[in-house]
């Protein structure tokens, strides 16, 4: 947690600086200031959450984009430069964090707010001095080309936050720092771009029209937020139907409470310590609660639930019969083509190795297996890391046969540190 604690420190260290700045020489244009302030507030206040649990307020972080590049608003100069940027965007930041919802702000969004103080700043740091010091006028960069250099401006700051984000999301989440930066660059595909658009447009249009560029072009963004906010009640929505049908298997006694969420966590922590991306990763859970629905085919249960210690054949035939019931339940078709060949091995009978077998097919197995022989130890008297050696020693006995050895090896990583930190 040393990244985060640094970038929270950087961005604080930041603010502390812009905001005693602003009170020791003034605020320049108070009045617009204050303005863009409110709105950054307004658009803390409606935030959403994207895939991967990031919290993202895409007004507030507009429109303190756009006036960290803010040039001539309404015809005339401004001279706010890049400390007063820094201390309107902070400062309405934290306004709009007052009095949020119980257990908020949590780490996500101290996350966000770090991230948008640090990249106004470097926004601001590559306009505001060539804007103030006349060195624009001199190039000079006037219509196409003035749009063009402030375009660059926002690509790079786009570049700057994806790499802060990616940073901040492998320091909590163990993730590999290129699949998080690549996590990270997709997800500004989506919202990302229309946030840098809009603050670079309000920036761009606010030379012309004045404040009235705030309202104009955060109205779009607002209606974008809001299909946002619907695709995430329906992504809600299929995980709960997905929870429920785990439970299932539970609940007619084909496997242990837990079994299903055991399996979707272990298979969690070693699909992001194999380097699995965010989608793969929410691809995985599903697959994993639902892996052993299977089971609901048989006349009788297996004993404990454990499909691990049955014949391969009958394991894959569960797995398909899985396979099928979950294709018609709507979910991604990725999810029942993952159940359908966790039960096959890694290696086909001449003993290559099979690389059309999916990567999460291969983790849900082994922590399928990595559960069940876990009951299985408590069983015979063994528990805690006594346990867990017995298993894992199990598990690599069948390496590079019935197991993925790099699974397994991420298995033994995963296990042997604190509880907490996978």
């Amino acid at each position: 947690m040393i990244a985060v604690r640094a970038v929270h420190l950087a961005a604080a260290a930041l603010l502390l600086a812009a905001v005693t700045w602003s009170a020791l020489s003034g605020l320049s244009d108070p009045g617009v200031a204050l303005v863009f302030m409110a709105v950054i507030a307004i658009g803390e206040r409606v935030r959403v959450t994207l895939p991967g649990n990031r919290e993202q307020a895409p007004i507030g972080a507009a429109v303190a984009l756009a006036y960290a590049l803010l040039g001539p608003l309404r015809g005339l100069p401004t001279s706010h430069g890049v400390l007063q940027a820094v201390a309107v965007a902070g400062a309405g930041t934290l306004a709009g964090m007052i009095r949020l919802p119980p257990g908020r702000p949590g780490p996500a969004i101290l996350d966000a707010a770090a991230r948008r103080l640090l990249t106004v700043g470097f926004a601001a740091t590559l306009f505001q001095p060539l804007y103030n010091s006349g060195a624009l006028d001199r190039v000079p960069l006037s219509g196409p080309a003035y749009g063009g250099f402030l375009t660059g401006v926002a690509a790079l700051t786009a570049l700057c936050d994806a790499t802060l984000a990616a940073v901040l999301h492998r320091a909590r989440t163990r993730q590999r720092f290129t699949t998080a930066l690549e996590d990270e660059l997709h997800a500004l595909l989506g919202i990302g771009s229309a946030i840098v658009a809009t603050g670079m447009l309000i920036s761009l249009l606010a030379g012309e029209v004045g404040l009235w560029a705030l309202p104009l072009f955060c109205t779009p963004l607002l209606l974008a937020q809001a299909s946002f906010r619907r695709a995430a009640a329906v992504r809600a929505t299929t995980g709960q139907t997905i929870e429920t049908l785990a439970r299932a298997t539970e609940i007619a006694g084909y496997t242990p409470v837990g079994h299903a969420r055991r399996v979707a966590d272990t298979a969690c922590a070693l699909g992001r310590e194999l380097g699995l991306g965010t989608r793969e990763l929410a691809l995985l859970e599903y697959a994993a609660l639902m892996h052993d629905i299977g089971q609901l085919s048989l006349v009788e249960p297996v004993p404990g639930g454990a499909t691990a210690l049955l014949p391969q054949p009958e394991q894959q035939r569960i797995a398909r019969l899985g396979s099928e019931v979950i294709r018609r339940t709507g979910v991604p078709r990725q999810v029942s083509q993952q159940v359908a060949r966790l039960a096959d091995p890694c290696c086909r009978p001449d003993g290559s190795y099979d690389r059309s077998l999916p990567i999460s097919a291969r983790i849900i197995r082994v922590a399928n297996a990595h559960d069940d022989l876990l009951t299985a130890a408590r069983d015979r008297g063994l528990s805690g890391p006594e346990g867990r050696l017995d298993a894992l020693e199990r598990l690599r006995l069948e390496r590079g046969r019935t197991y993925d050895p790099r699974v397994v090896e991420a298995l033994a990583r995963v296990g042997r540190r604190p509880r907490g930190t996978e």
